[in-house]
């Protein structure tokens, strides 16, 4: 029997929902439109829908019994601030010879956006699927690339065999869909004639190769969840004017900008309505969720938002199981008395003083907490994300006490790793998210500087491959930044094998490449003020479960305004990464970063480090060992024997050729890191074509390199990961 797909489990969930949930809309309104409730602030005529959002205003199609928002079909809405709509799947049908048919889709949501919840998903074999969204007036990609040459056996499993799906970032308003196939071989249009690239809601569809790959046409439309909102502003800024009714509170939109309403506990209802929401009598709800725990002989008795269990005469109440026990009687009551009443009054003195005591040691903490935050920059930091321009970052500020609590008092269990210029925690927070802690060194002052400039950088940037600063705490005596936790370790970690088994494969360093050469790019072009990371190198990369590169370490990072090419600096870097002309001259230019970019590719593709002096004296620097056995023609005495095979060597020739480019002596000769980046991009398209073709031309090396000298100087002038430079 085919299984049933994720779509009908989303009709069934649809009709049951609206048969337990009254619609809860305005007066005289229309509640429903065939099996989706229509409640406020959602409506289908005038008045019937909140007059400030056009969105919120519904079609219903009388002949089918279908609701729309604009041309979007509805099938659910939650006051929760979510509306499960169905999307059109896009396809491309092939014959031997050509397309014979196909389409993909443009898909405009107004004033929704996508949620996080969803799934990027394509099906077919050999299958390459490409989706454009649109978040902040900037266009964003994800791809899909999906491979088989026959019918998988496994059921269900969606993992790039015949199906690969991929996460959507939260917030996009616009959307296109397209899909096309990589190569097409004769037997595998009985088996699967069309690819197929679609959105849906994450765990609504269940992947069955023997039934998809031939007849998921059939299957035109899947459910998408979309975020929604009242408006664009806060509830702060919203205040009195907030549409949120009686007996609910206002909470700012988590996924968008606006708010959403909820109902207060012990209340149920439509907390859009003026009405609000109405109290639950715990006493007479059969809910398993609302009903009363009283048992025994106590007596439940309702009150406004929560109930209390109540005891006849002579029993008092069982606090732990709210039930009633028997009173017993005193032999003497008075003095029972006399001891109660001088016991309460040497309490109450007591709680006195200690009352004191603790209002005094509160106010010289707040006083401390104070000096501490202007001593670690806490009002140059205000002012300087004030004064440059938009921030991409919403820094949330820390308490000491949030961050002991989530090191587990700094426990040296939780050290994540040691440098020069502190430590750093593995901390756990309230709501059990895992992330990292990076506290300075106690009496450091100079590395208050670059916790700011850390801040204000980290500020600018909105990219998947940087690690994200989520706050920081300053009323700490040293000041301390939180990070998103990233679970495997650096790329010299993996690249050494100290910590991990090295088993990066020449696709891993390839994509960690592309990866590392398009954060740089955007850095560098597409930022809202360009960056110069300053000390790229293996050591700042840091690797997730999936092996997606996260770059770190923004600490000696420089703003570089629109007007300016380069700026005159204090040298700082890395030995082995150092750009030579920055070395010599201290003009710092995004051309250094492609330097130290160089000599991470020349990592990737050795797996030696870049600068060793427990190797010979002739390959102690790796950039003039690489160097000259490319110009020689002597790359397979350096490459790493883990990566390269015959079907990948002209890649990983060409990849040594960029990386030689990258690190030439004049910054001038360099190319530009969008250059590099679109050269990496093409060497993964190449890698994949090669991957289903028996023949292989080996190709030429060009013999014009130019001779990279290197540097030697005293000291490293950086530490690694999250660790470095505070």
């Amino acid at each position: 029997m085919i299984k049933v797909h994720g779509l009908f489990l989303v009709a069934i969930f649809s009709i049951v929902y609206s048969q337990l949930v009254n619609g809860q809309s305005r007066r005289g309104c229309q509640t429903r439109c065939g099996n989706v409730s229509i409640e406020y602030p959602f409506g289908i005529s005038t008045d019937c829908y909140y007059a400030g959002q056009d969105s919120f205003n519904l079609t219903c199609n009388e002949t089918t019994n279908e609701l729309f928002a604009a041309n979007l079909q509805v099938i659910n809405i939650s006051h929760s601030g979510e509306m499960r709509i169905l999307n059109p799947r896009s396809y491309t049908c092939y014959n031997t010879t050509n397309v014979t048919e196909g389409t993909s889709y443009n898909t405009t949501l107004r004033s929704f956006s996508l949620s996080n919840k969803n799934r990027f998903t394509a099906v077919g074999c050999n299958t390459y699927a490409f989706m454009t969204t649109t978040y902040d007036n900037k266009n964003y990609s994800i791809r899909c690339l999906s491979i088989c040459d026959s019918i998988p056996k496994e059921n269900g499993l969606c993992t790039g065999e015949g199906c690969c799906h991929t996460s959507v970032p939260k917030g996009s308003n616009h959307f296109i869909i397209s899909s096309s196939r990589v190569d097409r071989e004769e037997g595998m249009f009985s088996f699967n004639p069309c690819s197929y690239a679609f959105l849906v809601e994450e765990d609504m569809f269940s992947f069955s190769p023997y039934r998809d790959l031939q007849n998921l046409r059939n299957v035109t439309e899947f459910p998408v969840v979309l975020d929604w909102s009242i408006g664009n502003q806060t509830c702060k800024q919203v205040g009195s004017t907030s549409i949120c009714g009686q007996n609910s509170v206002c909470l700012d939109s988590t996924t968008r900008t606006g708010y959403n309403c909820k109902c207060k506990a012990g209340y149920d209802g439509n907390p859009y309505l003026q009405e609000g929401c109405r109290d639950i009598n715990e006493c007479t709800n059969s809910s398993p969720i609302h009903r009363h725990n009283c048992s025994g002989s106590s007596t439940c008795v309702n009150t406004m938002g929560h109930f209390l269990c109540s005891c006849p005469s002579g029993f008092d109440l069982n606090a732990t199981a709210n039930g009633c026990m028997r009173q017993h009687k005193p032999e003497n009551h008075r003095s029972i008395i006399i001891v109660l009443g001088t016991t309460v009054g040497f309490m109450a003195i007591l709680l006195v003083v200690v009352c004191i005591q603790q209002r005094m040691r509160h106010m010289k903490n707040i006083e401390l907490r104070k000096q501490f935050f202007e001593q670690n920059g806490g009002g140059v930091l205000r002012q300087r994300l004030s004064g440059e321009g938009p921030s991409n970052v919403d820094v949330k500020i820390f308490t000491e006490e949030g961050m002991k609590e989530a090191t587990n008092g700094y426990d040296e269990s939780r050290i994540l790793g040691q440098g020069g210029q502190g430590t750093v925690y593995k901390g756990i927070l309230p709501d059990n998210s895992v992330v990292a802690i990076k506290k300075a060194r106690l009496g450091d002052c100079s590395q208050v500087e670059q916790f700011i400039n850390e801040v204000l950088v980290l500020s600018q940037i909105n990219h998947r491959n940087v690690v994200k600063l989520l706050g920081c705490c300053l009323e700490t005596e040293v000041p301390l930044l939180v990070y998103e936790f990233v679970t495997n370790g650096t790329l010299f970690d993996h690249l050494d094998g100290s910590l991990f088994n090295s088993s990066l494969t020449w696709e891993h360093r390839l994509r960690i490449a592309i990866e590392v050469a398009g954060t740089l790019a955007y850095l560098h072009s597409s930022a809202s003020i360009p960056i110069i990371h300053r000390d790229i190198k293996t050591a700042n990369i840091l690797l997730d479960e999936n092996l997606t590169a996260k770059v770190a370490d923004f600490g000696a990072s420089k703003l570089i305004p629109m007007n300016k090419e380069q700026l005159t600096t204090m040298v700082q870097g890395t030995l082995g990464y150092l750009d030579p002309e920055y070395f010599t001259t201290g003009l710092l230019n995004e051309k250094s970063d492609v330097y130290s970019f160089g000599v991470v590719l020349m990592e990737l593709l050795s797996g030696q480090k870049a600068l060793c002096f427990e190797r010979p004296e002739y390959s102690r620097h790796l950039v003039s060992y690489f160097s000259c056995a490319t110009k020689e023609k002597r790359l397979n005495e350096i490459i790493d024997s883990q990566v390269m095979n015959e079907y990948n060597r002209r890649e990983i020739q060409e990849a040594a050729l960029i990386s030689v480019e990258c690190t030439r002596l004049m910054g001038e000769e360099r190319p530009k890191m969008k250059e590099v980046a679109a050269k990496l991009e093409g060497l993964k398209v190449s890698e994949t074509k090669h991957q289903w073709s028996d023949r292989y031309t080996e190709p030429r090396v060009n013999e014009q390199l130019s001779y990279v000298e290197t540097i030697s100087a005293q000291g490293d002038m950086s530490s690694s990961g999250y660790a470095s430079r505070m």
